[in-house]
């Protein structure tokens, strides 16, 4: 599977943004959709799950969609499957993140083309706890 063409400098950037709505965010401590989540808040981002069949996770408050979630959002950070992630890009376009982040795995070259139309940076098929890392962990 193909990912995006961002240099790691342009990777750094995007990591620099604080506040992330996790769409896909789970409950469940062995999940990736957890871990990610969890590794962000312990390294200072604002996380935001989006997950509309929980009230909270990780003592935040949950959101059924991104559209819901109040003020502005830097980066919406997907745990989708791929053939799920067009109704969720284009419910995120209303939010006008910065950046629409598709985790390891996830490419839907559709959703992908409708941000970039709409001003979005789409990285996709990266796990951004492992660009933090590898970026980031001297």
């Amino acid at each position: 599977m193909d990912t995006d063409s961002f240099s790691d400098d342009e990777i750094r950037d995007v990591l620099s943004l604080k506040k992330i709505a996790v769409v896909g965010m789970s409950q469940f401590p062995y999940k990736d959709a957890h871990i990610v989540p969890k590794y962000l808040i312990k390294n200072n981002y604002d996380v935001i799950p989006v997950n509309p069949n929980t009230d909270e996770i990780l003592e935040r408050k949950s959101f059924p969609k991104t559209s819901n979630v109040p003020g502005e959002i830097d980066v919406v950070d997907v745990f989708r499957p791929s053939d799920q992630v067009l109704p969720i890009v284009q419910d995120a376009i209303k939010k006008k993140p910065k950046v629409i982040w598709l985790q390891e795995g996830i490419h839907n070259v559709e959703a992908e083309e409708l941000a970039r139309k709409h001003g979005i940076k789409i990285v996709f098929n990266r796990c951004m706890l492992a660009e933090h890392r590898r970026l980031f962990s001297h």
